[in-house]
């Protein structure tokens, strides 16, 4: 697996750095986010797809910009109870109110590995990074199913200490492992490799009580890089085993630690998420 980061072999921040070879003919889920979040750093095949999901579930749109709010009040949450390390692993097309730009608006020295396995995403992070300490952030090509190549990779641990508290992001990451990639094992392999005091923050889609509508906006994803998965509220919960869950739990996104009140068609988004810290 091709790695490339900040600070250490190809240099996405480099003038003139280019990605590998890039397939424009498959769908790509950071993409496909990307476009429901009405951004523009997509191709033609990741909007075919985002129209397919939005044809079946008019909703989409809306449900990922409350996904991308959930994702905000979390590292806020995180940042102020003192953890200072983000590893954001899946993190998309980054847009205002990333990761860093929120821990960062509570501590200055807050730290970022950003990891997803699409190179276009490395391209993006460029114009993200631009003048933020290296020593601060990195940028990680890797893919959250090989765990170790997250873990182990030079960036990550150039930027991030691992004997201090450290938040593992999987927003929106999950439901794009299939039933036998085990997301459960995925996610305890990150948990035994943290200290205690770290935290993950997880968001999952859900079929909202309506599996015949998800069923058809999922197949949007049936051209994309990784499909998507659907699970019930308990194997979501179940994802969080040997952490302690930060009330309210695993709720629909928007009843997570909402700005003043949550919205009432609150059930009308169908994330699931919530937050857990290692004791």
């Amino acid at each position: 697996m091709d790695e490339t980061t900040s600070g250490f072999g190809e240099d996405p921040l480099a003038p003139g750095w280019t990605p590998p070879e890039i397939d424009t003919t498959k769908a790509h889920p950071a993409r496909i986010y990307d476009c429901l979040l009405g951004g523009k750093d997509h191709f033609d095949v990741d909007r075919q797809a985002a129209e397919v999901v939005v044809k079946a579930l008019p909703g989409a749109r809306e449900m990922v910009r409350e996904n991308r709010a959930f994702l905000g009040r979390a590292v806020r949450h995180l940042a102020e109870a003192g953890i200072s390390q983000f590893l954001d692993i899946g993190t998309g097309i980054p847009g205002p109110g990333n990761t860093g730009e929120v821990a960062r608006s509570v501590n200055p020295e807050a730290r970022v590995v950003y990891v997803d396995y699409d190179p276009v995403v490395a391209v993006h992070s460029r114009a993200l990074l631009a003048g933020v300490d290296p020593a601060l952030t990195a940028i990680l090509v890797a893919d959250v199913r090989d765990p170790a190549s997250i873990l182990q990779a030079p960036a990550t641990r150039a930027v991030l200490d691992f004997d201090r508290p450290i938040a593992v992001l999987m927003v929106a990451l999950l439901h794009f492992i299939k039933p036998e990639e085990d997301a459960h094992g995925i996610v305890a392999t990150f948990r035994d490799a943290l200290p205690p005091g770290s935290a993950v923050v997880i968001s999952h889609g859900t079929d909202g009580g309506d599996p015949e509508t998800s069923a058809e906006a999922r197949k949007g994803w049936d051209n994309a890089t990784s499909q998507f998965t659907i699970r019930g509220r308990d194997d979501i919960t179940a994802l969080f085993d040997g952490f302690e869950l930060t009330e309210p739990g695993v709720v629909n996104v928007p009843l997570w630690r909402p700005d003043g009140e949550p919205r009432e068609d609150w059930d009308a988004i169908w994330f699931d998420g919530g937050v857990g810290f290692k004791r």
